[in-house]
């Protein structure tokens, strides 16, 4: 979510709590049947990886801390530092002191972790969740949830074999505007939809400048295991801190934003796999070193026969949209990702016969039962909702509200668009052998 668009949400977040408060795993062996948590149970959870976005997750299950019978009994990160602040944190909420391991194994050994958090770097989401799922554990995986499609594959695979209970970090899945307005546009009511267009803009060097860069050193970490499925090279404390910028760790735009819009996308219109991508775009606003693009565009074609145009500068913040535009109505998000704000605008007439027919097609905005007056045009990623849905998905076994597979779908659009801008190429997606290429399948 864009920084810009974050604003207090206590009283709206207020609002969600009240209303919440109301090894590999072979299927159904004896072992999977012994990590499923009982409805009185206590939910033990661990947590991988624990940078910003950790703290976040951290925060938010605190919340639930009682409403849901969870406590945070492990954490785990490569660095000191980021270790030592989760101990002290979850100290805080829980009154107890946490176990601190440095790598991922360590943690998944413990056989009184029921679930885990995963919120390291993009580029090790997929190993550690298939290393979560091997060990039995159920996982909360931030978005995306893979950007190697093999990696991918076999973490999804091995979620599906196991059938840990797995929610991907999409989190307005869960949401309740989000949700009224998918109901929306999955009713008909917006007629036969031939494009979606995203424009979500924000002015600054974005993820260029943390504070951590200055703060690690190599000595206080451990580069090789950062590092996982990637090559070795020396030390690099950019590379380490500000990895979004750099193409072999991150694709940028793609991993961090369009995961958010393409999935929102996909369950709009329950179509999930892009026919074809073709994107452009370049380093146009911030020559900071920075490898991936500060401003992207992209199109994707579904077979449901609709387009979707994505757009995101980073050199000017322009008013932020959603458009779902369909023959007989426009379902118009306000703001930039996980804006609230949702209008349902009527579709009749022609600029060409009428130069005020903006005036007279009806329009409507969505809320919530009871509510009064519009909500705001941008909110922050401390929702409860999500997580919420996953912990009760814990005991009840049911799948939640972002599923593995719709993580996969979510991935495999992001990686399509990183590969056709890297490539200068139209990529195809072949449904049957799930490979992306840059020729159509036959």
């Amino acid at each position: 979510m864009s920084e810009s668009s974050s604003i207090d949400r206590r009283t709206f977040i207020g609002k969600s709590a009240a209303a919440l408060a109301g090894s590999v795993i072979l299927p159904r062996t004896a072992l999977s049947y012994e990590r499923i948590v009982g409805a009185n149970d206590r939910i033990s959870l661990g947590h991988i990886g624990i940078g910003s976005r950790g703290g976040d997750l951290d925060l938010i299950a605190s919340k639930l801390k009682s409403s849901h019978h969870v406590e945070m009994i492990a954490v785990c990160d490569l660095w000191t530092l980021n270790r030592d602040k989760a101990v002290a944190t979850n100290t805080t909420y829980y009154g107890r002191t946490p176990h601190a391991v440095q790598h991922p194994e360590e943690l998944l050994a413990m056989k009184d972790v029921d679930g885990v958090l995963i919120s390291t770097p993009e580029h090790s989401h997929s190993p550690i969740l298939k290393m979560a799922t091997e060990a039995g554990k159920d996982a909360y995986v931030e978005k995306p949830m893979g950007n190697v499609l093999s990696e991918a594959k076999a973490a999804r695979d091995a979620v599906l074999q196991a059938k840990t209970i797995v929610q991907v970090g999409t989190q307005h899945r869960s949401e309740p505007y989000q949700v009224a307005a998918q109901k929306i546009a999955a009713s008909g009511a917006l007629g036969d939809v031939s494009k979606v267009e995203i424009v979500w803009n924000y002015h600054g060097p974005r993820w260029r400048g943390r504070p951590e860069v200055k703060q690690i050193r190599e000595q206080d970490t451990d580069w090789k295991a950062w590092l996982m499925t990637k090559p070795a090279r020396p030390f690099d404390p950019q590379m380490y801190c500000e990895f979004r910028l750099y193409k072999e760790f991150s694709s940028g735009i793609p991993d961090q934003w369009i995961s958010h819009a393409i999935d929102t996308v996909h369950w709009f219109m329950s179509d999930n796999y892009p026919t074809s991508v073709v994107s452009h775009g370049g380093v146009f606003a911030w020559q900071d070193g920075r490898q991936n693009a500060d401003t992207f565009q992209t199109l994707l074609e579904y077979p449901k026969g609709f387009l979707v145009s994505y757009s995101t500068s980073f050199g000017n913040d322009a008013p932020s949209f959603t458009r779902y535009m369909g023959k007989k109505a426009t379902l118009i998000n306000i703001g930039g990702e996980g804006s609230p704000r949702y209008q349902l605008v009527e579709e009749k007439g022609t600029h060409e016969d009428d130069s005020d027919i903006d005036q007279k097609r009806t329009s409507k905005y969505i809320l919530l039962p009871g509510q009064q007056g519009l909500p705001p045009m941008g909110i922050d990623d401390l929702s409860l909702e999500h997580m919420s849905n996953w912990l009760d998905c814990m005991r009840s076994r049911k799948e939640p509200n972002a599923s593995v597979n719709a993580g996969f779908a979510h991935s495999v659009a992001c990686m399509m668009a990183a590969e056709s801008y890297w490539a200068g190429k139209k990529i195809f997606w072949d449904a049957k052998t799930e490979t992306f290429s840059d020729s159509k399948p036959a």
